[in-house]
């Protein structure tokens, strides 16, 4: 299992590992080149914590990506700079209800992008299983009655 977090930090392409805090921010390292970069707090997101709109409610982002693992059985996903059309369609079929007024193409193309990023840094299948052993620990939390 992983037991760091994955980020995105604004300003920079790609994913990252969230290594460790320092007093004015955080050291992460690239999924991709394997570089060590220092950001400040306030330019990075957990992908915990980032969700899609949908017309009923948000989804949290590792439920699309596990949507997407499954449609592709866990291999690589379309390219992300595919055209507007391409990517829209796919993420129609990934996620139906998904509310095209406040989804963007650009954040399609990025949940795209981070998938494969994912994917290719063999990190998926782990990240995944963390999310759903962390979500049946919180629905065990809510069953179990209180003393």
């Amino acid at each position: 299992m992983t037991d760091y977090k994955i980020i995105s930090i604004s300003g920079k392409s790609g994913l990252f590992k969230l290594l460790t805090t320092t007093k004015s921010g955080i050291i992460a390292e690239s999924l991709k080149e394997g570089k060590r970069i220092m950001a400040p707090f306030t330019n990075i997101s957990a992908l915990d914590e980032i969700a899609i709109y949908t017309y009923e409610e948000e989804v949290p982002l590792w439920e699309v990506f596990k949507k997407i693992a499954e449609k592709e059985e866990f291999s690589n996903s379309i390219d992300h700079k595919s055209d507007k059309k391409t990517l829209e369609s796919y993420f129609k079929e990934i996620l139906p209800e998904y509310d095209e007024d406040r989804v963007y193409p650009s954040h399609i193309k990025k949940i795209v992008q981070w998938y494969n990023l994912l994917q290719d840094a063999d990190l998926l299948k782990d990240y995944l299983s963390k999310k759903e052993a962390a979500e049946k620990d919180e629905a065990n939390k809510d069953e179990t009655p209180e003393s």
